[in-house]
């Protein structure tokens, strides 16, 4: 593909996402910013949330990892429908009783002050890290595919994918967030589906065929019952469950989406279709994964070093032109439906939760925006210089060092009725992240060789729930503003 054509393709996106901006930002207020006036269609957020929740991760990472770990990436997205269950039944509920704007000032109503801020610092922290790996990945791409040829440095790609954030989201928000998000996985899965049926008709498989060449590959094996691997189901299961949990439901990027739907019935009616599409869109990720290496064998392609590379490099350089256009289209459309979103949540969180201003002025909100930007912008160039390993795994790996005291902290709040020492959470939500690194890092030698996976999210948060059931007291219980809060959940 020549630089002129990539440049056209990239210049066309994001006139049109310019355009959704300016029709939907028009008379915004701090409402439109961070709820969208609670009137978004559950099945335009729903369908929205797909691209959002797979991101420029699962696109180009999934199908990657299909080399080294077959199917088993696929027992954690069927855990991720315990984990839906839970957010549409029990922590929506909640946010939708307490009308909240942002969800981490439950925390305040529950515990107190410094239980609330300690939420939104690790929400903060979590989603900088998240959506930096995901930044990364597609401005990788773009140097790939773009800026390599022009003698252009990573750093100044990284720079231009932020700043093209920046410019659709700064006036609406969430409500333009939204709306973008539909077009961003209709991309994404135009690319996927295109790239499945191209790599069939190489290799002259027809659907049955190819399903059957899939499923009698090695590449297919997705169940690992063997305890002491780190990819055994049930560590799976119930670590794709609460990742689930953590990464949508206490993640107030995801939960703003939800919570700008018009009512609690229709948001449940979004996570309970959103969550059996997205298995059935991981399956097709995991299938071009197959593809791409059963095809890579049949045409003597030699694989790169990075498994993350692969499908870039097979759509940019083997594939038809039309492939390598969706992919583009995808990989800019995955990354920039998680990212635009994180930029606005982040902006939403530090605006209410720690200025205190839910409904602070546009220049407030600007400069908030443009600081997040620069964050993103820092920690996405430390990355690129340390990283050596699969994005899916960072990604996961670290939601289970900066989640687990948010998973502490919300199960502790709604399934006991003790009252904390608020001053003591900070410490107890830093504490148990670093015990959680020390325990996984020589579990194989203090736990005869067994290898902690990604549930170590469970594991820390079970750690902050027993730190804090330490500083709690039984006799002294009450709910900030509302006690139905507790009583109810």
């Amino acid at each position: 593909m020549s630089p002129t054509l990539v440049v056209s393709i990239l210049a066309s996106y994001f006139v049109v996402l310019l355009l959704i901006s300016y029709f939907t930002s028009r008379n915004a207020t701090s409402e439109t910013f961070f709820t969208a006036n609670r009137q978004s269609p559950w099945y335009l957020v729903a369908y929205g949330m797909i691209g959002a929740s797979l991101s420029g991760v699962t696109f180009i990472s999934v199908p990657g990892e299909v080399g080294t770990n077959g199917f088993a990436y696929f027992q954690m997205v069927i855990g991720y429908l315990l984990g839906y269950l839970v957010i549409a039944t029990v922590l929506m509920p909640l946010y939708y009783r307490l009308q909240l704007v942002s969800i981490y000032t439950y925390l305040e109503k529950r515990f107190g002050y410094w239980s609330y801020k300690t939420g939104a610092f690790f929400f903060l922290i979590s989603r900088i890290i998240g959506s930096s790996f995901r930044l990364f990945l597609v401005a990788g791409v773009l140097q790939l595919a773009l800026f390599d040829a022009w003698g252009i440095p990573f750093s100044v790609t990284v720079m231009v994918t932020i700043i093209l954030i920046w410019l659709y989201t700064f006036k609406g928000g969430i409500k333009t967030v939204v709306w973008t998000d539909t077009l961003q996985t209709t991309f994404m899965l135009l690319a996927v589906v295109t790239s499945i049926y191209l790599i069939s008709d190489e290799l002259n498989l027809g659907f049955s065929s190819m399903i059957s060449t899939i499923r009698e590959s090695d590449y297919s094996n997705t169940f690992i019952w063997e305890w002491t691997a780190g990819r055994n189901f049930f560590k799976q299961f119930f670590s794709g469950a609460f990742i689930a949990i953590v990464m949508t439901g206490l993640d107030q990027d995801m939960m703003q989406k939800n919570l700008t739907c018009r009512n609690l019935k229709e948001a449940q009616k979004n996570v309970f279709w959103f969550s059996i599409v997205l298995v059935i869109v991981n399956l097709f990720f995991l299938s071009m994964g197959a593809l791409l290496y059963i095809y890579c064998q049949q045409k003597g392609i030699t694989l790169p070093d990075r498994t993350d590379n692969l499908y870039p490099l097979l759509a940019l350089e083997h594939f038809p032109t039309i492939a390598g256009v969706l992919f583009l289209l995808g990989i800019t459309a995955a990354a920039y439906s998680s990212a635009d979103s994180a930029l606005t949540s982040m902006t939403t969180s530090f605006c209410v939760d720690f200025l205190e201003q839910p409904n602070a002025s546009k220049k407030t909100r600007n400069k908030v925006h443009v600081g997040f930007s620069f964050i993103l912008f820092v920690v996405i160039l430390i990355f690129h210089a340390i990283n050596d390993s699969s994005v899916i795994s960072s990604v996961f790996t670290a939601a289970g060092y900066t989640y687990g005291p948010l998973l502490g902290l919300y199960a502790f709040g709604m399934f006991t009725n003790r009252n904390v020492k608020d001053n003591w959470v900070p410490l107890i939500a830093l504490t148990s992240p670093v015990i959680s690194y020390l325990l996984k890092n020589n579990s194989e030698t203090w736990l005869w060789g067994y290898k902690f996976g990604f549930e170590i999210l469970i594991v820390n948060g079970f750690l902050t729930f027993i730190g804090l059931w330490a500083v709690s007291n039984q006799s002294d219980v009450k709910v900030r503003s509302k006690k139905e809060v507790v009583m109810n959940t």
